[in-house]
């Protein structure tokens, strides 16, 4: 969904990491999962932000790392009463495999699956993705695409029902707007499939950052 130069920078970024430590928001993802799934009570979840935030930090990275987890929850439960999910049971997500897309590994981080069996007996099946930046609405490109390769990861990986665009979706816990992978998701996994085979012919040539200081 990025530029060509934003596009570029992304797989740089992927071969040389930094050696800083980068803000995750693991907890906040797992709180807000297990509330969707009905796991914990609104209270529970509220109790987890309050905990977020008077968590005791050993480290000043870890003082950064606990707000911004709150800071998601708090956000979510505001905008929570806009998200309508469709009409599915809630799963748990497990433990998603990673996939290889022509040499290269794709990881997915999933909230929780969905299932609906259709009148005609057929399983149908979805999963979400939460998506968060403060202050920021995701970009319905941005969503678009991520619904596409949920929807292509379900159609590789699942032994039983299909995929349905409408139950392979994206979640802005900013926004509380629920994104579904877009109809014409098919022909986005191979295109995606297509820039992994570049980025793979690529990838032994791709430089470093300007001014990088590689560790041995």
């Amino acid at each position: 969904a990025g530029s060509d130069v934003r596009g570029r920078t992304i797989v740089i970024e992927c071969k040389y990491r930094p050696i800083a430590r980068i803000i995750q928001h693991n907890e906040a993802k797992a709180a807000i999962s297990s509330f969707i799934r009905g796991e914990i009570s609104l209270e529970d979840i509220k109790l987890k932000s309050t905990d977020l935030r008077n968590r005791y930090a050993e480290s000043d990275f870890e003082r950064i790392l606990y707000d911004p987890n709150a800071d998601y929850i708090d956000r979510f439960l505001k905008v929570r009463a806009r998200l309508a999910f469709p009409d599915a049971e809630i799963l748990s997500p497990g433990k998603p495999p990673a996939l290889e897309l022509n040499k290269v590994r794709v990881t997915f981080d999933l909230a929780f699956r969905l299932e609906r069996v259709t009148r005609t007996n057929k399983l149908k099946l979805g999963a979400a993705a939460l998506r968060y930046q403060k202050g920021k609405a995701l970009k319905d490109a941005e969503a678009e695409w991520h619904g596409a390769l949920i929807h292509g990861y379900l159609a590789r990986t699942s032994i039983d029902g299909d995929p349905e665009h409408q139950l392979c979706m994206t979640v802005d816990a900013y926004s509380g707007i629920l994104h579904p992978a877009p109809t014409d998701a098919v022909s986005r996994f191979k295109n995606a499939e297509a820039a992994c085979a570049n980025i793979a012919e690529r990838w032994e040539k791709i430089p470093p950052p300007k001014g990088a200081i590689l560790e041995a």
